[in-house]
C-alpha cells in the first residue's frame, strides 16, 4: 500500500487555516458576487444607452465588474498570505512544515486554486447575467472572443490574487499591499491613459485585460497580454518566497 505525497496533507491544511479566515472567505466571496453583481446592475442601468454599453468595446464592457473583483480578489491573496505573520502563526506552520518551500508553494497553490474556481464563476456568471439585460445589444455565448474573455476573466482574477499574496509575503501586511495595489493597478493607468503606446500598456490591470478585448489597442494580443500580467504575479512571488526563506518566522 503507497503512502500519501506529503504534500497533499498539507495542501488540506492550508485549505483548513484558509476556511477559518472569515477575511479571507468573505473576500474569495465577493470576487464572484462583486464581479458578477455590479456588471448585472451597470449593464441594467445602460440597456437604454445608444453603444448598449460601457466604452467603444462590448466585449470588455461585458466584464466591466471585474474592476471591481479585482479588489476582492487583493483582498483574498493578501488577507489568506498574512495572517501567516500573525500571533506567531508562521512559526506553528514551519513546525509542521520544516520545508519552507513546500509550505509556501502549498499556500500558493491553495489561494490560486481558489481564486481561479472564484474567478471563473465570477467570469461566466457576469457574462451570463450582465447580457440579459442588454436586449438588442447584448452577444451570444459563441461570438468571436466570447469563450476565451469568460475564461481569460477567471485567470485575469487568479494572478491578480497571487500577485497579492506574493507581495503580502514580503511586507507581511494585508493593510499596507492593498494600500500600494489598489491605486497602483487601478487609479494608474486611468492616469496613464494618454500613454497607453508606451510603457503604461505594460501594467498589470491594462495588460491582463487585453485577454476580454475584441481588439487591443495597445498593441498586445489577449495572451500575450495576459503573459505581462502573469510575469508581473511570477515576480511578486518569486519575492515572496525569497523573503520566506530569509526571514525568520
Amino acid at each position: 500500500m503507497s503512502t500519501p505525497l506529503p504534500t497533499v496533507p498539507v495542501l488540506h491544511s492550508e485549505w483548513i487555516k484558509i476556511r477559518s479566515l472569515r477575511g479571507a472567505l468573505g473576500a474569495l466571496a465577493a470576487v464572484c458576487v462583486a464581479t458578477a453583481g455590479i456588471q448585472m446592475l451597470t449593464a441594467a442601468l445602460t440597456r437604454g444607452a445608444e453603444s448598449g454599453g460601457i466604452g467603444d468595446d462590448p466585449l470588455l464592457a461585458a466584464f466591466y465588474g471585474i474592476n471591481f473583483g479585482t479588489i476582492a480578489a487583493f483582498a483574498f491573496g493578501a488577507t489568506a498570505m498574512a495572517s501567516e505573520f500573525h500571533n506567531g502563526a508562521l512559526r506553528t506552520s514551519l513546525t509542521a512544515v520544516p520545508s519552507r518551500t513546500r509550505f509556501y508553494l502549498s499556500k500558493m497553490a491553495v489561494v490560486g486554486g481558489l481564486a481561479f474556481l472564484a474567478g471563473q464563476s465570477a467570469g461566466l456568471t457576469a457574462f451570463i447575467g450582465g447580457q440579459a439585460f442588454m436586449g438588442r445589444h447584448a452577444l451570444e455565448l459563441g461570438d468571436e472572443g466570447t469563450y476565451r474573455a469568460i475564461f481569460g476573466c477567471g485567470l485575469y482574477l487568479t494572478l491578480m490574487a497571487l500577485l497579492a499574496a506574493g507581495l503580502a509575503a514580503v511586507l507581511r501586511s494585508a493593510t499596507v499591499v492593498l494600500s500600494l495595489l489598489i491605486p497602483f493597478v487601478l487609479l494608474v493607468p486611468f492616469v496613464l491613459g494618454s500613454a497607453s503606446e508606451g510603457a503604461a500598456r505594460f501594467l498589470p490591470d491594462r495588460a491582463g485585460q487585453a485577454v476580454m478585448r475584441m481588439e487591443s489597442p495597445d498593441g498586445l494580443g489577449p495572451w500575450t497580454g495576459i503573459g505581462v500580467l502573469a510575469l508581473w504575479a511570477l515576480v511578486s512571488m518569486v519575492g515572496g518566497w525569497l523573503e520566506v526563506r530569509r526571514r525568520d518566522a
